[in-house]
């Protein structure tokens, strides 16, 4: 997992967390755009479920800043990438058109919360946007990564009625959920991806907000990259293992591995040894930021918009 208390491997911060040495970072590694004084960004989960999850909803951060400010004032907008996924494995996401909030108040209050959200089979290779205000829940038989604004903030309204080995339930936050939720029309669920062919590898893009824009890379053969200075990248190798080369300098890579790459470095080279594919994920300047670059490539606007979310 990504987050402030994971360590630095190698590099200059080798052997600091992350969240110590964020504040130290200068500019050519955070990016021009990036907040020093607030919490790294970007959190990254592998996620591995046996059971169904609870059902949940992350505020946005209107309501958490307004109401979670010892929680950090930050909401939570989420995407899920499927690594794995076993036969009839399935995510619930987002309300049903017809579900008011009377309705869902019942129903949590009946047991039969699940009921009321949408159902979305997924396998391995898709992904699912989750914004906040979406209620959802995870279904066993999946490995998850979870790329998301940098927020542990989440309303449970139903857990099963599952207890510890104490006998004691987990706490549940109907009314909060209540008013976080959004009811009606729902703007998340699995994506419809735009994939081309670009300097050896094959690039599947997912989703861009203001939070993030990510996809993923596939690639047998070296293939050039670059970091912009608005941000830094992170990579997340998912399988694969080869070099990455920048300004006469090397380091190696494996699956598993997520790489913080520099605003400032500019141009690098990764060389993989067997095939490689990783996310690739930024802040970016504005939703919407590989637009321009997917309409040169020839991808109509209609196709690459569904991915924006703003």
């Amino acid at each position: 997992m990504t987050g402030s208390e994971c360590r630095f491997a190698n590099g200059p911060f080798a052997g600091k967390k992350l969240g110590e040495a964020w504040p130290e970072m200068s500019p050519e590694w955070t990016g021009t755009r990036a907040d020093r004084t607030a919490a790294f960004p970007l959190l990254v989960k592998f996620i591995f479920t046996e059971e169904k999850l609870s059902v949940q909803v992350h505020p946005d951060d209107d309501y958490a800043a307004r109401h979670e400010q010892a929680a950090g004032g930050r909401g939570k907008t989420e995407m899920w990438y499927a690594l794995r996924a076993r036969p009839g494995a399935e995510v619930l996401v987002g309300l049903k058109p017809s579900v008011t909030r009377e309705d869902f108040k019942r129903a949590i209050a009946g047991g039969s919360a699940e009921g009321c959200l949408d159902g979305v089979p997924l396998g391995a290779g898709e992904a699912v946007f989750v914004p906040a205000g979406t209620a959802h829940t995870i279904g066993p038989g999946l490995v998850l990564c979870e790329i998301q604004e940098h927020s542990d903030l989440t309303y449970r309204v139903y857990d099963y009625n599952r207890r510890d080995a104490h006998g004691k339930t987990r706490p549940l936050h109907i009314e909060k959920a209540l008013d976080v939720i959004r009811f009606g029309k729902q703007h998340g669920g699995k994506i419809e991806p735009v994939r081309i062919h670009e300097s050896a590898a094959e690039k599947t893009y997912f989703a861009s907000c203001r939070y993030f824009e990510t996809a993923r890379w596939e690639f047998s053969e070296p293939v050039p990259a670059a970091t912009s200075q608005g941000s830094f990248d992170l990579l997340i190798f998912l399988e694969g293992a080869g070099t990455i080369h920048w300004n006469r300098e090397h380091a190696a890579y494996g699956p598993a591995q997520v790489w913080m790459i520099p605003a400032g470095l500019g141009a690098y080279t990764i060389v993989p040894g067997p095939p490689t594919s990783f996310l690739r994920t930024y802040v970016p300047r504005e939703p919407g930021e590989f637009g321009p670059a997917l309409s040169s490539k020839g991808v109509k606007e209609a196709d690459w918009s569904r991915l924006v979310h703003r």
